[in-house]
């Protein structure tokens, strides 16, 4: 893999989400949805070439701002940080390429109720969620993906069965990379 310039910062919309655990599905009706206007992330990435992609990002701040948990503010915070930013494949063809971000924890907690819980990997204290992401060379656009990673919520407390213990949760965003990197592999 062959980056450009180490210090990234990005910024975009975000969107995390509940889904019913698998043994609720056939019965379920609704979906929980924690939109925010804004989210910001920075970090770097290594620069050279013939590097290995896991470990090849690290992000050392994640915000969010403007959430909503239904028509109230909500509070989202990140936490584990620094999160690592791993890459896995790149398609020639496109100029993506694809990988993850890992050791995830996003903690949520709706201000219209005592509800709170948190987005990870499993029930532990370890930050261990893990979402997919691709990064497009030619736009600088950095798109943590809703689907392909291991992420659930974990330590609800007073959520009224709308959020419980193992429930999937997806997160979504689009980000500008400042200044753009230049990533490709061999």
């Amino acid at each position: 893999m062959r980056t450009s310039i180490g210090a990234v910062v990005l910024a975009a919309a975000a969107a995390l989400a509940a889904s019913p655990s698998a043994a609720a599905v056939a019965t379920a009706t609704t979906w929980t949805t924690i939109p925010c206007e804004s989210s910001r992330m920075s970090g770097t990435v290594k620069p050279g070439s013939g590097l290995p992609g896991p470990g090849i990002g690290s992000l050392a701040t994640s915000g969010y701002s403007l959430c909503s948990g239904g028509p109230f503010p909500a509070t989202v915070t990140a936490s584990g940080l620094p999160w690592r930013l791993n890459l896995t494949s790149y398609n020639r063809s496109t100029g993506v390429a694809r990988g993850t971000i890992s050791h995830l924890r996003i903690a949520a907690a709706p201000s219209s109720t005592p509800c709170t819980a948190v987005i990870k990997g499993t029930g532990g204290t370890v930050p261990d969620g893990v979402a997919s992401v691709s990064y497009t060379s030619k736009t600088g656009i950095l798109k943590v993906l809703p689907t392909g990673g291991n992420l659930h919520w974990y330590h609800a407390r007073r959520c009224a069965g709308i959020i419980n213990n193992g429930d999937a949760a997806t997160i979504s965003a689009s980000y500008t990379i400042s200044p753009r990197q230049v990533i490709t592999s061999p």
